[in-house]
């Protein structure tokens, strides 16, 4: 008979290294940043050269209390899959908060080792800690280890599967004699109901639980009214002698603790890191936190697509279109090819391709630059000073999360919002998070920058605030809605302390996403790229499909110019940009494609002026997102409803914010009044009127 496989469950609080520890013990590559979030459901592999043992990584939790969507994962998968053994992974240089989940695990009776994570750094800073009293002190396993430079992690894994064949039993010591009284009696009121000897195991934590006042567990347990009454009346007997919450005092007796534990454990200097409190005086400071920010943010997008990034596409753009594109086109008409064919290839294929590709190394410097903010520790800072600032748009901070994530790709972006505990917060991040500008849509500002502006590098920034201007406005019209009106939830976030970046982590970072880019532009840039240059180069004559060879009297064109009416109040009513628009919903990246194949030359003249083609671009920053994002937001509404208001809401909010910005930037440049200026005028004013104004319709009464 085939052994069952054992299991080891990896816990702690967000940022203490737990994806780390997973990649290292199973050879994964699961993504790894220096921020909250990364995990945001568990993920399952291997032990490294045994399958007899399976890891899992759990989301980042800082207790089992049911508060956040990361605290539900993990409690019930413990619950639930009830695994062999519990490697709780803790940064050695903030012990406190892990040492408060440490306690709470070890209610379950389910084997438990403590990893002290990041112990260099640790003793980098003066640390010092006796793991042979914080053992005797916990009654767990307690190891050390230094999971970036792959120490002690193997040696951590091995000590859980030894624990894991001991019986455990914790004796708790944490409450105070009336706490762990009602406690012991609500356990021995519930015991009779719990059948099998896993939920037996479990009736300590249940009745701690039940003495907090946890729903969760009394609908878990269905017990009889009567059990629910008379441990009700326990725990009031409690609250009135001790004047305060069953849930404050059982709080509070665990966070005295592990204070104590600390207290008693760890040996550290008065000022554990004093760089990164000099550094968080001024990034993090009250008054110079905001333009620390920007001016980070303005030095990011300068290095990626100012002078430094233009140089190196430039280059890439010259050897495509200059070296290959002639190359292959010699070699094709060396061989005779069909006139069809040698168009498919050179200026579908090439030029799409090759148009896309030659924007690679803005995007590669942009990710390079976002990767080293990410393992330095400056991104979690950020998503802290936004908070405040955040929930005056009914956004939580942890939103900046899933902002950030989405310069780089939608998709992630969409996934990562679950981080968000309010579900009316985590679906207005969902929609309004591809506002955000995605490597995909980079090369859309960087050709309409190139061609229209000089190549000037502010237009890139200003993309970027305009998508998170955007974010904010959404947030306020959307708030004040019946749909999306609920009640705030605390933010609470780590700060890791700075450090050097690490090379691995920030190559990996770089290689991913300029992989995912790559293998887009293989795959479906390079179909879609086919298919507009075939119905580019075929048309009717006749009534049979036939090779005209010009776009004059193409199929294409005459699709375009049925979609064209409905953006001609945006200013680009040609059938170019409308089949372009159109296309960016495979891949936003193809709307670089598709002018690479319909006019690589002649970008300029499609449009009838640089506001046109500003227009056209914030349009397509702001509307519907691709295919891949569309489906990310499927799976994380869980509703097909859900989808169809989010993809409603980006387009109509597109078309409102571009049509303003055409039809008003035309009075304001040239003078031009029609009643599109009118439109565009009272558009704007109702937008603003309802966005800013302090009453929504989330403050009248329900019917």
């Amino acid at each position: 008979m085939k052994q069952k496989p054992r299991k080891i469950a990896l816990v702690g609080n967000p940022n203490c290294g737990k994806t780390t520890v997973f990649n290292l013990l199973t050879g994964s590559a699961q993504y790894v940043g220096n921020r909250a979030g990364v995990t945001v459901e568990e993920k399952e592999a291997f032990l490294k050269g045994n399958k007899n043992v399976i890891i899992t990584d759990l989301p980042g939790a800082y207790s089992l209390s049911p508060y956040t969507s990361e605290e539900i994962v993990t409690r019930n998968y413990i619950l639930n899959e009830k695994p062999d053994a519990i490697l709780v992974v803790a940064d050695a240089s903030g012990l406190q908060r892990s040492i408060y989940l440490v306690l709470q695990l070890r209610d379950i009776g389910i084997p438990l080792v403590l990893m002290l994570n990041m112990m260099d750094l640790a003793e980098k800073r003066g640390i010092a800690i006796n793991t042979n009293k914080l053992k005797n002190m916990l009654e767990v396993e307690v190891c050390t280890a230094a999971a970036s430079k792959g120490q002690g992690v193997f040696e951590a894994a091995d000590l859980a599967l030894k624990t894991a064949e001991k019986p455990f039993v914790s004796s708790p010591g944490v409450f105070s004699r009336e706490i762990d009284q009602a406690v012991n009696k609500i356990k021995t009121l519930i015991l009779p109901f719990l059948k099998s000897a896993d939920e037996r195991r479990l009736a300590y934590f249940y009745a701690v639980k039940l003495f907090e006042g946890d729903k969760s567990v009394r609908s878990r347990l269905k017990l009889p009214k009567e059990i629910y009454e008379e441990s009700d009346r326990t725990v009031k007997a409690v609250e009135d002698e001790k004047k305060d919450s069953s849930d404050s005092l059982v709080i509070g007796s665990r966070y005295d603790y592990a204070e104590n534990v600390v207290g008693q454990c760890v040996n550290a200097p008065k000022r554990k890191d004093a760089f990164t409190e000099k550094a968080d005086r001024i990034l993090t400071g009250k008054y110079t936190a905001f333009p620390c920010f920007a001016v980070i943010m303005a030095a990011v997008y300068y290095f990626s697509a100012g002078p430094v990034g233009v140089f190196f596409s430039n280059a890439v753009k010259s050897l495509i279109a200059e070296v290959l594109a002639d190359a292959v086109l010699s070699l094709m008409t060396g061989l005779n090819c069909a006139d069809w064919l040698t168009d498919l290839v050179t200026e579908g294929i090439m030029g799409g391709v090759g148009t896309v590709i030659g924007f690679l190394p803005q995007l590669a410097l942009l990710f390079l630059m976002l990767a080293l903010l990410e393992d330095i520790g400056y991104m979690s800072r950020a998503a802290f000073i936004t908070d405040r600032f955040f929930r005056k748009f009914g956004l939580s901070g942890k939103a900046f999360i899933p902002m950030l994530i989405a310069t780089g790709c939608g998709v992630p972006a969409i996934m990562s919002s679950r981080t968000v505990e309010n579900p009316s917060q985590r679906r207005i991040t969902i929609i309004t998070s591809t506002f955000m500008p995605c490597g995909a849509k980079l090369p859309v500002i960087a050709m309409i920058s190139s061609m229209f502006f000089e190549g000037k590098w502010w237009v890139s920034l200003f993309c970027y605030f305009l998508g998170a201007l955007s974010v904010l406005l959404s947030g306020l019209i959307l708030k004040k809605t019946k749909l999306f009106s609920s009640a705030d939830q605390p933010f609470v976030m780590d700060m890791p302390s700075y450090h050097m970046p690490l090379l691995k982590n920030v190559v990996k970072t770089l290689w991913e996403r300029c992989g995912s880019f790559l293998k887009r532009a293989g795959t479906t840039i390079l179909l879609a790229s086919a298919v507009i240059s075939l119905l580019s180069s075929f048309g009717f004559i006749g009534g049979k499909i036939t090779y005209v060879g010009n776009i004059e009297d193409s199929i294409l064109k005459n699709i375009g110019e049925v979609l064209a009416a409905a953006f001609e109040p945006l200013g680009f009513g040609g059938w170019q940009p409308a089949v372009a628009s159109i296309m960016g919903l495979l891949a936003k990246e193809e709307l670089v494609g598709v002018f690479g194949v319909l006019a690589p030359d002649e970008i300029t003249a499609v449009f009838e002026s640089s506001l046109a083609a500003f227009s056209f671009l914030v349009f397509n920053l702001l509307c519907a997102p691709c295919i891949a994002a569309i489906s990310a937001i499927k799976k994380e509404m869980n509703s097909s409803l859900w989808t169809v208001f989010a993809l409603a809401y980006q387009t109509a909010f597109a078309y409102t914010v571009s049509f303003c910005i055409y039809n008003l930037g035309a009075f304001f440049l040239w003078g031009n009044i029609s009643l599109m200026t009118v439109l565009a005028f009272a558009a704007m004013s109702a937008v603003l009127a309802y966005g800013l104004s302090p009453k929504g319709m989330s403050n009248k009464k329900a019917l």
